[in-house]
């Protein structure tokens, strides 16, 4: 099986559509679909970018795969890098099932994936197929090793194939270098954000393209977290033609940014892609579009819409690398990112795992204060669930864990938010714990998790319509977040308190949406619901509820959330309506 696609192909098509659609189409006719009849290939299905082929034989595969490689080389000798249409080509031998006129199966999947890993105008094979190709064609094959492939269980052995008198790749068996002694990564997500190309000519789109590169890197750097390459080592590669993966080892990063400007009839289009430099494999991208005379507001945009959605991304890529390192060697940080990826879960076993991950983080690095700050939100969602055994004891630790993460560090934004919220919601001292948030937000108006915390806390000041504006912010900084349930249903409670029972409803629904195992929006959706005269959808929610939560009673509720007197009354009125038990 042989799996392709262009690589960068949002980008080309951010860039000009019309013309890369054109281009591709243009290049299929005259070279790729005539290469693979000529080998024997049957072309299973196409998509926007790639293609799925089968073939008679692996030697079959991958001499019609050099074949195309090499034609398109020579094609783009003339093409400025930007423009050059590439493809990534993954070759596997393996079972395939036939349905209609399309297949399936483990060879149609490691194919793909080893596409993903391929290098632009280059192929990657399995060690399958290397078996049944070794000494039949003429090539060199470099050894990766053992990768792991998306949804794969097992690491599996690929090889770089290069033809007989090519230079030999970067990396090499594995682990030898090339000319360009790569940097160690840091212990923590690296990412430089190159030059935005301008393609439009106009030289006052230059600057707007620097200033929207200086802006994210800035916006960037006030994440504690990230380790973010300054604007003058990034800058070197303005006007340059890069190799994704050889910036990942010249620059010690695992990610890039990178993007493009381009004007056009009073309007200017702005493109973004963020790729993992290891794989090659983009992880996000998206387009941005206003006019010419709102450069700025545009700019601002841009900014806040990028940061806000390459942040959770980050953080998924590296919870997958966490989980994917063999148990054996396991640090600190690995420890911490398996943390969150168990927390993730939103289960009461989920959430205790998560505690053991980030107590094991702090054990292998007593100053982690990242680690001391998550593990408080771990109390902090046992306690709005209803599942602390152990009041005091847990109130105490929340307290001993927040103050220690704010000792070890008080300029990291994430770790006041997070920190504070868990004074507030836990430990009860909510003045003590806004404190902390307003630090945050001081620190990093971008960051998601302290407008987040923010409304948090200014539901425990009862400022309801306030806290519905900051988990609004929250929402539009990180509108994919794993984390969106809790902003909707912050919203929910907000709307619950002033009496508008039908938003409440609704917002509770969509908390729901994203996490079907959260009992408080199932209560405020139970209660909304019973209090607006919906008997019917009411009593369906605390049935889901118990299912949930077979403990829930009237009685315990007071011990979940912190509510006034009054505001107690309220949520206990519409439960009995609902139907909860006392």
């Amino acid at each position: 099986m042989l799996a392709a696609d262009v690589a960068g192909y949002s980008r080309l098509m951010g860039a000009d559509e019309e013309d890369t659609l054109a281009r591709l189409k243009a290049v299929r006719k005259a070279l790729i679909d005539p290469t693979i009849a000529a080998h024997r290939g049957r072309i299973v299905k196409t998509t926007g970018d790639g293609m799925l082929v089968e073939f008679a034989s692996a030697v079959d595969a991958v001499r019609g795969a050099v074949e195309v490689q090499h034609a398109m080389a020579e094609q783009n000798g003339s093409v400025p890098q930007d423009t050059r249409i590439e493809f990534r080509i993954g070759i596997h031998v393996g079972d395939i099932m036939f349905d209609d006129n399309d297949i399936f199966g483990d060879g149609v999947n490691i194919a793909a994936r080893l596409e993903v890993i391929a290098d632009p105008g280059g192929i990657c094979i399995s060690n399958d197929a290397y078996r049944q190709v070794r000494g039949k064609v003429e090539i060199v094959c470099d050894d990766l090793g053992p990768q792991p492939l998306k949804n794969i269980a097992e690491p599996m052995q690929a090889w770089r194939v290069r033809p007989v008198g090519q230079t030999p790749s970067a990396v090499t068996s594995g682990s030898a270098l090339g000319e360009t002694q790569a940097l160690s990564l840091p212990d923590k997500p690296s990412i430089a954000v190159l030059p935005f190309q301008n393609m439009s000519g106009d030289l006052e789109q230059e600057y707007f393209a620097d200033g929207i590169v200086e802006e994210i890197i800035t916006a960037l750097s006030r994440f504690r977290s990230l380790f973010v390459i300054a604007r003058n080592s990034s800058f070197t590669y303005k006007g340059k033609a890069v190799d994704i993966k050889q910036v990942g080892r010249e620059m010690g990063v695992r990610y890039v940014l990178e993007g493009s400007v381009r004007k056009a009839a009073g309007r200017v289009r702005i493109t973004g892609q963020l790729i993992d430099t290891a794989t090659g494999m983009h992880l996000w991208a998206d387009r941005f579009d206003g006019a010419t005379e709102d450069v700025f507001e545009l700019q601002d945009q841009v900014t806040r819409s990028v940061v806000g959605a390459i942040t959770p991304t980050l953080e998924r890529a590296e919870i997958g690398r966490a989980v994917l390192k063999p148990t054996g060697s396991l640090d600190a940080y690995d420890h911490y990112m398996r943390g969150i990826a168990s927390a993730y879960r939103w289960t009461s076993e989920a959430t205790s795992e998560a505690l053991r991950h980030y107590y094991r983080a702090i054990e292998l690095d007593p100053e982690f204060a990242t680690a001391h700050a998550f593990a408080t939100t771990c109390y902090a969602w046992r306690k709005s669930n209803g599942w602390v055994t152990d009041a005091a004891s847990e109130i105490a630790e929340t307290k001993r864990l927040a103050e220690r993460a704010v000792q070890l560090d008080q300029n990291d934004a994430q770790v006041l938010c997070w920190s504070g919220a868990a004074l507030g919601l836990v430990c009860g001292e909510v003045d003590a714990g806004g404190a902390l948030v307003e630090r945050a937000l001081r620190l990093n108006p971008n960051l998601m998790d302290a407008w987040l915390s923010s409304g948090l806390i200014r539901l425990l000041l009862r400022d309801w319509s306030i806290a519905i504006e900051h988990f609004a912010h929250a929402m539009r900084l990180s509108p994919f977040d794993p984390l969106l349930f809790m902003m909707q249903h912050g919203t929910a409670i907000g709307y619950f308190q002033t009496d508008r029972y039908d938003e409440a409803a609704a917002w509770s629904a969509k908390s729901i949406g994203e996490n079907p195992n959260n009992s408080s929006a199932w209560r405020i959706m139970a209660a909304s619901n019973a209090l607006s005269g919906r008997q019917e959808q009411a009593q369906k929610a605390i049935l889901r509820l118990r299912q949930i939560e077979p403990a829930a009673r009237i009685a315990t509720i007071k011990y979940a959330v912190p509510l006034s007197p009054s505001e107690l009354a309220r949520m206990e009125e519409g439960l009995r309506k609902a139907g909860l038990p006392e």
